[in-house]
């Protein structure tokens, strides 16, 4: 039996570091050695002495160095259909795009998939989620285009298979031909999740289960997609409490609130997150507190849809974990999690704990452990630290937008952009000098242009 090859190392030395660990523990100049996909040491000054097979020494001298960013909320399909309705609040912007929507297929979702991906990943991004759950009939393989487009990007990824069977006809918001059957969609979803999910700890793809939220799914595929999910060993995640008209929707139709209804179908749990939470009373923070629910905060997208100002700060006194997600680019055109990071802060603090709601650590944490936490992935990535997979960002922080504020964190939270020189995922570099090494942009671009102007098309013919 042939001897295990010998690890290959990478050796970041020179960097500011934020390891977004328990203690938050952070150097003014130290290393970070990488391990094949692991991170095997990291600390203050110059790395250890004698170390083999180096492979690749970087001087990361004016960079800060953190945990790569993980994406907890999306919607890819939308990259080919942003710019609409950008003066509708959430109910009448879903009215207005539904039928667009309805008319999706593969080749569409696989171009907007590539577009979405590529824009977070140049920015900082390594694990990725995407909540599809338009699923048109005869419209392809459309969970097979998405997984293989973030394969190809070379980023982390969980799969969210959403599901839809309240329509119009049903008193829900999609159009009758924009839903699954109740038996199809948990049907589908369990097949997607036992082609594709991997429960290994250095896995690149998983699967969860994913209803779409209250007012577009019957309290059967809510109560059975729960159910689904726990049998399956996977994680949930829904929308929840985004708009006051969710809560009045919920009100007149199951006679309770967003978080009781989701309560009784059996959708709260340390298995579950859900999206933006705006509308969220102290009882409905003390039940994901104590039911160990996750938070995917999606601050640009709130304020886009007038939705409101989620309660983080309480949130995160509760206990309740808390991540940041992008949400679909039909709601938030930039298509960045890294700009959320100043956005999920600046937004807060117009909240009631004024300057006191977020600083630029938590909003860090927020971007990096918190969604680490919320996809369940919080043993092995979200923090830097010896042992965990190796996906990290360098942050460039000595040009011109940086260069003048002396704390590195705050640089990368309060400044501009800040500019990624490497993006490593899996111990493999995806990005350098704010350019993807895996795919190439400008094809990405002129493709996903392409299908938006075919779907309008076809929209448009009705």
């Amino acid at each position: 039996m042939a001897a295990p090859a010998a690890a290959q190392r990478i050796v970041i030395e020179n960097a500011a570091i934020a390891t977004v660990d328990a203690n938050d523990t952070e150097y003014a100049s130290g290393y970070l050695v990488v391990a094949d996909n692991k991170i095997e040491s990291i600390g203050a000054g110059k790395a250890p002495e004698g170390l083999e097979n180096v492979v690749r020494r970087i001087d990361a001298t004016g960079h800060l160095v953190t945990p790569g960013l993980v994406n907890t909320h999306h919607h890819f399909y939308q990259w080919i259909t942003r710019g609409l309705a950008t003066d509708h609040n959430l109910f009448n912007w879903l009215v207005a795009l539904y039928p667009t929507w309805a008319r999706i297929d593969e080749q569409m979702v696989r171009a907007a998939a590539q577009g979405s991906l590529a824009m977070m990943a140049r920015g900082g991004v390594t694990t990725a989620m995407d909540h599809h759950y338009v699923y048109p009939v005869n419209s392809g393989d459309l969970s097979g285009a998405i997984i293989g487009a973030a394969s190809e990007m070379g980023v982390r990824f969980t799969l969210a298979r959403g599901s839809m069977d309240r329509s119009e006809k049903d008193g829900g918001l999609p159009p009758d031909f924009a839903v699954e059957t109740t038996e199809g969609a948990l049907a589908a979803t369990e097949e997607t999740v036992k082609k594709y999910h991997d429960a290994s700890f250095d896995a690149m793809t998983q699967i969860a289960v994913a209803p779409c939220s209250p007012f577009s799914i019957s309290t059967e595929l809510l109560r059975e997609g729960a159910a689904l999910g726990r049998r399956l060993g996977v994680r949930m995640h829904t929308h929840g409490s985004e708009t006051v008209e969710e809560e009045k929707f919920c009100h007149e139709l199951f006679g309770m609130g967003p978080t009781d209804y989701f309560e009784s179908t059996g959708f709260l749990g340390e298995d579950v997150w859900m999206a933006h939470c705006v509308h969220m009373n102290d009882s409905d923070i003390a039940a994901f507190a104590r039911t160990r629910t996750g938070v995917a905060h999606c601050p640009s997208s709130n304020a886009r849809l007038a939705a409101g100002i989620a309660r983080v700060p309480d949130m995160l006194k509760a206990g309740v974990p808390v991540g940041l997600g992008v949400d679909g680019t039909a709601s938030n055109e930039s298509g960045e999690l890294h700009t959320e990071l100043r956005n999920a802060l600046l937004i807060n603090r117009l909240g009631a704990h004024r300057e006191a709601a977020l600083n630029a650590r938590q909003a860090l944490r927020l971007g990096t452990y918190g969604g680490a936490q919320v996809l369940g992935r919080a043993d092995n990535i979200g923090s830097l630290e010896a042992g965990k997979l190796a996906d990290f960002v360098l942050w460039k922080i000595d040009g011109l937008g940086h260069s003048t504020i002396a704390d590195p964190v705050t640089a990368i939270v309060f400044g501009a952009a800040a500019p990624v020189t490497a993006s490593f995922v899996n111990g493999k570099q995806i990005v350098e000098n704010d350019r993807l090494l895996t795919v190439d942009e400008d094809t990405i671009a002129r493709e996903a242009r392409a299908e938006a102007q075919r779907l309008a098309r076809i929209a448009a013919q009705g």
